[in-house]
């Protein structure tokens, strides 16, 4: 059987420079939804629902939003779009399960319990999810890999050219370092 090391079994030289990654689930801010899609694959592929209406023509999984608007997007290596939020306009993004890209969200809204709370996350990376966007809830996202990726957005409000409902704040309001790739 094998002995456990202890600390000082490890060199002087790199102790003080030993750290434990935080896996431990992070604050969500309130009213943003991740929800994770069934996936079906098999041999010959793989298929993904990404909505369902109601006899209403509201989203099933999320029947308080009408989908007024759908939006593909494509992002190439490099981009960072953000940030900006809404006061209307409310969105469900998706983004394909062979691309990937990075999510940044932070709450504005100043009378929400989670006021200020932000979130880091990467969608895509081979699971099929949506994630509801509340307004008023910052949001932007950034493709800092090599290869292009693609998303589609449905919102709850047309888009108007001559007064469009976003309102835009600075790319790197939570720190330039908000949208490089971890190291470590």
């Amino acid at each position: 059987m094998l002995k456990a090391l202890t600390k000082d079994a490890i060199g002087k030289d790199f102790r003080s420079e030993l750290s434990v990654q935080d896996y431990r689930k992070k604050t969500q801010i309130e009213g943003v939804q991740l929800i994770p899609l069934t996936s079906f694959v098999d041999d010959g592929g793989a298929l993904a629902e990404l909505v369902r209406f109601d006899e209403n023509g509201n989203l099933a999984i999320l029947p308080q939003f009408k989908v007024r608007q759908a939006t593909w997007s494509q992002m190439l290596p490099g981009t960072i779009k953000a940030f900006h939020l809404h006061y209307n306009q409310e969105d469900v993004w998706f983004v394909m399960p062979y691309d990937r890209l990075l999510i940044g969200l932070f709450d504005a809204r100043e009378n929400s319990p989670t006021y200020k709370q932000s979130m880091r996350f990467v969608m895509g990376a081979g699971r099929a999810q949506i994630l509801y966007l509340p307004r008023g809830v910052a949001h932007g996202l950034a493709n800092p890999w090599t290869q292009t990726a693609n998303m589609i957005y449905f919102v709850n409000q047309q888009f108007d050219a001559a007064e469009p409902d976003e309102q835009r704040l600075p790319w790197d309001i939570l720190g330039p370092d908000f949208w490089e790739i971890k190291k470590g």
